[in-house]
């Protein structure tokens, strides 16, 4: 399935969600209202889901002065693969991380880590950044960062469907009339709407992890360093945790802490670390330990 159809298939999911919602709330105009703005959300999460990402995270944009280390690595793998040069950001968190994001390789972003420019050597790093121009290249970026937008906004329209209740959205005598309807749906969007924006992340294929990195390892020739990488991520984000948002984890190249949310692999959108060690290098990721 390609992510063309992904998105479109994404996309138009959540507008049907969002009028089922609209009219159990208010009926006729309540599924007109949801169907503006629908649009409204479809339009910027195509748009400027990249810079809602990278606003959520405090990412900086830096120049070949500012961090020539690791611009000179994205220019000379950019030129190499024939991408035009994407954006570079930093994030200003210890925890080691990467991700990239944007609509196509024209509107391309790479973020990396005050932590990850500490932790990897130069061919660690330059694995690190050949997966995320790997994800470019693939074309994952689009439904990555829709993903992310979408899912935040259905969340924080559950949050707002819990308050109203909370604070007498729904008053008990419109419940009689409605014979309860009404307010056993508002219950189920609360319960629903938070599962729903999971569901739109696990839209998001772990295979692309595999692919990125397969990638990425071809294109610097020297998957062992990206293996190495992975494996100092994943064992230092775990001490300095990069706490982060249900709807914007999967953007990273290992998943980052969720503050606690349970059922952790069934929502997981990245494949177990040790397997992608493994299957990088055919060795056992024990190998790798850091």
């Amino acid at each position: 399935m390609s992510n063309i159809f992904k998105t479109t298939l994404l996309l138009t999911a959540m507008t049907l969600l969002l009028m089922l919602a609209g009219r159990a709330f208010g009926g006729q105009n309540g599924m007109l209202m949801a169907l503006a703005f629908a649009a409204v959300m479809n339009f910027v999460a195509y748009f400027f889901s990249d810079k809602i990402a990278l606003a959520t995270y405090r990412a900086q944009p830096v120049s070949r002065e500012d961090l020539p280390r690791v611009y000179n690595i994205v220019e000379r793998l950019s030129q190499k693969v024939g991408l035009p040069m994407p954006k570079l950001y930093v994030i200003p968190t210890d925890s080691p991380n990467a991700f990239a994001t944007g609509r196509n390789p024209n509107h391309a972003s790479v973020a990396v880590t005050h932590g990850i420019l500490g932790l990897l050597n130069d061919e660690e790093l330059e694995g690190v950044i050949a997966h995320e121009l790997g994800h470019v290249r693939n074309r994952d970026i689009l439904i990555s960062s829709i993903a992310a937008t979408l899912a935040g906004a259905i969340t924080w329209l559950a949050s707002i469907a819990k308050w109203g209740m909370i604070f007498g959205g729904m008053r008990g005598g419109e419940r009689e009339d409605r014979g309860g309807g009404g307010g056993i749906a508002a219950i189920a969007m609360i319960f629903l709407a938070p599962f729903a924006a999971m569901l739109i992340q696990l839209a998001v294929s772990r295979s692309r992890e595999y692919g990125a990195d397969d990638t990425g390892a071809h294109w610097t020739g020297n998957p062992y360093a990206l293996a190495s990488a992975l494996s100092k991520i994943d064992a230092y984000s775990r001490r300095t945790p990069l706490l982060a948002s249900p709807s914007t984890a999967h953007l990273f190249i290992i998943q980052p802490f969720l503050g606690g949310m349970s059922f952790g692999n069934l929502f997981s959108t990245h494949p177990p670390t040790a397997k992608r060690i493994e299957r990088l290098t055919g060795r056992p990721a024990e190998f790798f330990q850091q």
